[in-house]
């Protein structure tokens, strides 16, 4: 909702059409230095994002209704919401309370991260060629937020129950929230737990993490946006490996003989193959971008140390 002050401003005057506060969107995003690493990938795209979104029109609301003229109060509302992402520097999903991945929408706040990881092109792959889809019957997502790589991947293994974890009570409010949207409380279930902590004994075929992995230098030197999310959700001590090194020793326990580890450490990936330069981590490539996603198996997980 826009502040007291922001709604006693007043729109520019000559701003009539939807396409005109695209364009002026774009034009203060650009003047502002806005950051664009949550799911937009410019200002063009937030602008239209936050345009449709204030009138309630759906995100592939077609363009050429964009030179329809708006009325005083969609002015109002559509300028409050531009102004609230070049004035306090939000990211576009926390002013809307929503966020796209892998294709499906998940309500996010304050409380988790922004979903933007490349995991989501690999679930809409099935993970392939390194599971047979049709044998995976149980799926762990690990540090899971709002729940959407675990969500998603219900949707992908549609016959797979998912257990989701995360350490934050706030994240699991929002988790569960998702669950009940998706219609999936048959299927996937969210645990409070510390890494393993207090996951039920069992063996799962895919193990998949997107947990903190910012490393201090990275935390020092985020742009305004990052500062919104929570810093559990990011930080992860000098080198960014605090989480990923004790689930590389736990997670052999919980997996079945041919499941696999697949784990998101982005910049931390060169001090991971530091620590470990004997382990052969399988660096995995995006086709839409992306990188520092390793996947290591069981069976290389029995015959390293970690």
């Amino acid at each position: 909702m826009p502040t007291q002050s922001e709604s006693a401003v007043t729109f520019p005057a000559e701003l009539s059409t939807i396409r005109d506060f695209i364009r002026w969107g774009i034009s203060q995003f650009h003047q502002a230095e806005l950051f664009y690493g949550h799911g937009m990938a410019s200002a063009f795209d937030e602008s239209v994002y936050l345009c449709l979104h204030a009138l309630y029109l759906p995100h592939d609301f077609s363009e050429r209704y964009f030179d329809t003229a708006l009325a005083k109060d969609e002015k109002q509302a559509v300028f409050s919401l531009l102004m609230r992402r070049v004035n306090e520097k939000l990211p576009a999903a926390y002013l809307t309370g929503e966020a796209w991945f892998a294709g499906l929408p998940f309500v996010v706040n304050e409380n988790v991260l922004v979903p933007r990881s490349p995991i989501a092109e690999l679930i809409e792959k099935q993970f392939a060629p390194w599971v047979e889809a049709e044998k995976v019957e149980s799926i762990l997502d690990l540090c899971c937020g709002s729940g959407c790589i675990g969500i998603a991947s219900a949707y992908a293994f549609d016959c797979a129950d998912v257990d989701m974890v995360d350490i934050s009570a706030e994240a699991i409010e929002v988790a569960e929230e998702n669950i009940v949207r998706h219609q999936l409380e048959d299927r996937v279930c969210v645990i409070q737990s510390d890494l393993f902590e207090n996951v039920p004994p069992r063996q799962y075929d895919i193990i998949v993490s997107n947990p903190p992995y910012v490393d201090a230098e990275d935390m020092a030197s985020l742009p305004d946006e990052y500062h919104h999310e929570p810093e559990l959700g990011l930080a992860a001590g000098d080198d960014g490996l605090d989480l990923v090194i004790p689930m590389l020793q736990q997670a052999r326990q919980f997996l079945t003989d041919q499941g696999i580890l697949l784990v998101e450490v982005g910049n931390s990936q060169f001090a991971l193959q530091e620590a470990y330069p004997h382990v052969p981590f399988c660096w995995l490539d995006f086709e839409r971008g992306g990188s520092g996603i390793f996947l290591i198996t069981a069976q290389q997980l029995d015959e390293f140390e970690f």
